[in-house]
């Protein structure tokens, strides 16, 4: 898969500034996934929400609460108003 690059970040900072394959996230409208190339595209973040980072070293999840996700063709970008690894 081609990789585009990712940004994580909340009130507290930045948890994620890199190249993914794939990332998804828990929407007020549902579940989101975003490949690259992908359009232009907003929307809002689920308040009991998750995330997960597809690199090409594996797959991280989060909680992720709030905020939104914002596509452009040279970033994605998460802004939360929190944000845990689970691991």
């Amino acid at each position: 898969m081609k990789a585009f690059k990712l940004q994580i970040v909340t009130p507290e900072g930045l948890f994620y500034d890199g190249e993914c394959t794939q990332v998804s996230v828990k929407s007020t409208e549902g579940g989101v996934a975003i490949l690259a190339g992908h359009i232009p595209y907003v929307t809002t973040l689920a308040k009991d929400g998750w995330c997960k980072v597809h690199t090409e070293g594996g797959k991280r999840t989060a909680y992720c609460s709030g905020g939104m996700l914002a596509v452009t063709q040279e970033l994605t970008r998460i802004v939360a108003s929190s944000f845990k690894w689970e691991d």
